[in-house]
């Protein structure tokens, strides 16, 4: 006798916590996510419908196989997983499960999902992220990327949180979390920030945007003070002999 699992109907998508490292085409055109266990090697974007990540032709989640997308029920077990080593420039992602889903005790295996919200932790000096910048790694076609605040920038590749918002589509909330979980008045609860795309650019995207430009023109000034120094080194060298 074949054993079913019992079968849910809900009145709205289930709603699951997970962790990704965000990515950013290599064109510079299209930014999603990649995984940090099972399918870590196939970026998804806001809106994905997961494959068998063995090469299997069945439909995830498939019950003998451990192909699909996974999340957890509770906020805190996901935000627990960005204390690893290999996971802290990863993000933190809230998710709608989609499609068919085995729930487990801690959390599902599902078919397809959408990204509702993309929370960005601190850069890794500790101040309060501005930008997500190239983390030096990544796959074919794809930069990783992770949060980095604008003393750190040092001219790397980087996109602001409503650049990534409005590169990832579909409605995604990019959010930013304050240093010590303190924020300003336009923090929300945790002190968190939400900067979104949907409805052009308002005064958090405004002061993430000058924070990035900031930190890349004090850039471009100290690179043009060291060659003036490295100019007039050499000209009075000449001199001399």
């Amino acid at each position: 006798m074949r054993l079913r699992l019992p079968a849910e109907r809900p009145t709205e998508p289930p709603t699951g916590y997970k962790i990704a490292h965000p990515v950013l085409s290599q064109d510079g055109t299209r930014a999603g996510f990649t995984g940090v266990s099972l399918g870590g090697a196939l970026p998804y974007g806001v809106v994905a419908d997961a494959s068998c990540v063995y090469g299997l032709r069945h439909r995830p989640p498939h019950r003998r196989c451990d192909c699909g997308f996974h999340c957890v029920h509770d906020r805190a077990a996901a935000e627990a997983l960005l204390c690893a080593d290999d996971h802290r420039t990863a993000v933190l992602l809230e998710v709608s499960v989609l499609g068919a889903y085995i729930r487990f005790e801690r959390g599902f295996r599902y078919a397809r999902q959408r990204v509702r919200v993309v929370t960005v932790g601190p850069c890794a000096c500790g101040a309060r992220a501005s930008a997500l910048v190239d983390a030096g790694w990544g796959l074919v076609g794809w930069r990783a990327l992770a949060p980095c605040c604008g003393g750190c920038l040092r001219g790397r590749t980087s996109l602001s949180p409503a650049g990534f918002a409005r590169l990832a589509g579909d409605g995604v909330r990019v959010c930013v979390r304050a240093v010590g979980g303190g924020g300003g008045a336009s923090a929300g609860p945790g002190g968190v920030t939400a900067v979104g795309a949907a409805d052009g650019m308002g005064v958090p995207e405004l002061v993430a945007e000058a924070a990035l430009l900031q930190a890349r023109l004090d850039w471009f000034q100290a690179q043009l003070a060291r060659l003036r120094e490295r100019g007039s080194g050499s000209a009075s060298g000449e001199r001399n002999s």
